[in-house]
């Protein structure tokens, strides 16, 4: 029973990041693409992926990966999430800088640009948050509630970023993947508390 389990939530796991990357690399969308495009497509595609499994490391929720070195790895995929950020807004920028400027000043005429631009100035600022923390000397209960409130903005902008882009990736497993984003990003802030222990520290 217990290597059933296992063996089934890994195999999700899995499923939820391969079967998006497979429907983007067979989408008729990409047959005229330029190389460097499609590779910032990808990228944002892993990012979203790298982004169900933060939450899962944070929480403890992966069998076989114990929870404080699963917090290491956490730090190490949090590392990939913002490299393939950058990749993917490198690759656009390679494609077409206009629309990478009006998206960064936020004039873009596409509604997506806007959540991509806000989620990924969160990611970098949840990034440099957990970097600096220990030079910053943060309370713990700082570090909690301003990382749960960048990642939080991350995953939102991402979430409706994705949903709104009209790309390579199926409608159904991009929904479900975000659906699973959401759902373990809201059982980890739920399980660790963080907010209830924001407000019972301040409390009077």
């Amino acid at each position: 029973m217990r290597w059933a389990r296992f063996l089934l939530i890994w195999a999700a796991l899995a499923a939820a990041i391969a079967v998006p990357l497979a429907v983007a690399a067979s989408s008729p969308l990409l047959a005229w693409r330029e190389p460097v495009y499609i590779a910032a497509g990808f990228a944002g595609i892993v990012a979203l992926a790298l982004m169900l499994v933060q939450p899962l490391l944070a929480g403890g929720y992966l069998p076989g990966v114990p929870v404080l070195p699963g917090r290491r790895v956490h730090r190490v995929t949090g590392s990939l999430l913002i490299l393939a950020v950058v990749v993917h807004v490198l690759g656009l920028w390679i494609t077409s800088p206009p629309d990478v400027i009006d998206a960064l000043l936020f004039v873009s005429p596409t509604p997506f640009a806007v959540w991509g631009v806000i989620a990924m100035w969160a990611v970098f600022a949840a990034g440099l948050l957990a970097a600096f923390r220990r030079r910053l000397r943060l309370r713990p209960r700082v570090w909690r509630v301003g990382h749960t409130v960048l990642v939080s903005v991350t995953i939102a902008g991402s979430v409706v970023h994705a949903l709104r882009v009209e790309g390579a990736m199926g409608t159904v497993s991009k929904t479900v993947l975000c659906a699973l984003i959401l759902v373990a990003t809201a059982k980890v802030i739920a399980d660790l508390r963080v907010w209830a222990t924001a407000r019972r520290k301040s409390a009077p």
